[in-house]
């Protein structure tokens, strides 16, 4: 009897220890799921953590510089200009995947820029935003925002249309950048509000940044 009590004594210590314990810890950290788990480089190869952009609303863009829609810096700049003080920033990513249209190294293609389109916002460190060396960021973009369609009354939309048509007909239903300049906003929280192909206008991009602000 005595040893049954002593061992109905230590268990029901044991059971108290682990309640403690379990009301003592601190439950298990989740993982951001939104744009600030990110770290990227910016144009001179240095790590910038994207959480230092918490509360602002962004606009992450692939660009390039040799591309038809490489004039949509002017408006992209723009609009930077006008809700930067607002806490608005665009977030400049260089391609060469589409087209190769965006050859030079990091430097060039910020002189291109700043030389051609007066830009101020941050440009990054070249990347890619497809295949199997895509760059974090943009596999998540994507998986937060698939692909929504070209404009096809835009010539340069239907152009696109029917030339990724050729090689898969089904090519809309992948999520995958597209083309040079594709957008994706982020609200002040740091999640996918949109996604703009090339081919949508600067306009509605425009409106959709105001509602954000």
């Amino acid at each position: 009897m005595k040893h049954r009590q002593i061992f109905m004594l230590a268990a029901a210590v044991l059971m108290l220890f682990g309640a403690c314990k379990q009301k003592t810890e601190a439950p298990e950290e989740q993982p951001q799921d939104n744009i600030y788990q990110f770290t990227v480089l910016d144009g001179a190869g240095n790590p910038v953590s994207l959480a230092d952009y918490g509360g602002q609303v962004l606009l992450v863009v692939n660009t390039a510089t040799q591309c038809g829609f490489t004039p949509q810096y002017e408006a992209l700049e723009a609009l930077y200009r006008k809700y930067a003080e607002s806490g608005f920033v665009v977030l400049d990513f260089p391609c060469n995947q589409f087209g190769a249209q965006a050859p030079g190294s990091n430097e060039e293609i910020h002189d291109f820029c700043t030389g051609n389109y007066n830009v101020t916002f941050p440009q990054m460190a070249k990347i890619n935003v497809n295949g199997d060396s895509a760059a974090a960021l943009f596999t998540w973009l994507k998986a937060k925002a698939p692909f929504g369609g070209f404009d096809t009354t835009d010539p340069r939309g239907a152009y696109l249309d029917k030339m990724f048509r050729q090689q898969d007909s089904l090519y809309d239903q992948n999520p995958d950048i597209k083309w040079n300049f594709s957008k994706f906003l982020i609200d002040r929280d740091g999640n996918v509000v949109r996604r703009f192909e090339p081919t949508d206008p600067m306009s509605a991009v425009a409106e959709a940044v105001e509602s954000a602000l």
